[in-house]
């Protein structure tokens, strides 16, 4: 991964939005929003999506279908907590994608997820504490 695919990770809001309206934004090295303290317990987290794999523009329709299998891939692990639609924003705002907060995946669960939709990284973490960045090494 280049220094500025790296910093655009670092430069994102990923949005998760909350069951009465709004959203709350996580951070990376920052601990989780108090709106999602409570649903993520001491459990662990991820923040991932389908979108755009190996960070290359693809065409909607296929974003989409990508993002529906992650979608029931997600659903289908029986450690599954919750889900929750997600946004990661460029705080520049040149760009947005789709994603998905879980709850109740580790990385042993999500890793291979982001393997298989061609993502370079995701955000996770373990119950409040900051969210940190994994990246992915995909050959």
């Amino acid at each position: 991964m280049d220094e500025a695919l790296h910093a655009a990770y670092l430069a994102t809001d990923y949005r998760v939005r909350l069951a009465r309206g709004g959203w709350a934004a996580i951070h990376i090295d920052k601990p989780l929003p108090s709106a999602l303290k409570e649903l993520a317990g001491e459990n662990p987290w991820g923040f991932i999506t389908a979108w755009n794999p190996r960070s290359e523009p693809t065409p909607r329709s296929q974003n989409k279908a990508a993002q529906r299998a992650l979608f029931e891939a997600l659903r289908a692990i029986p450690e599954t907590v919750a889900i929750r639609p997600g946004l990661g924003v460029a705080r520049t705002g040149q760009w947005a994608e789709p994603s998905l907060w879980v709850v109740g995946l580790g990385i042993a669960a999500l890793d291979p997820l982001a393997a298989h939709f061609g993502q370079f990284g995701y955000v996770h973490g373990q119950g409040a504490s900051p969210a940190k960045l994994r990246l992915m090494s995909l050959v």
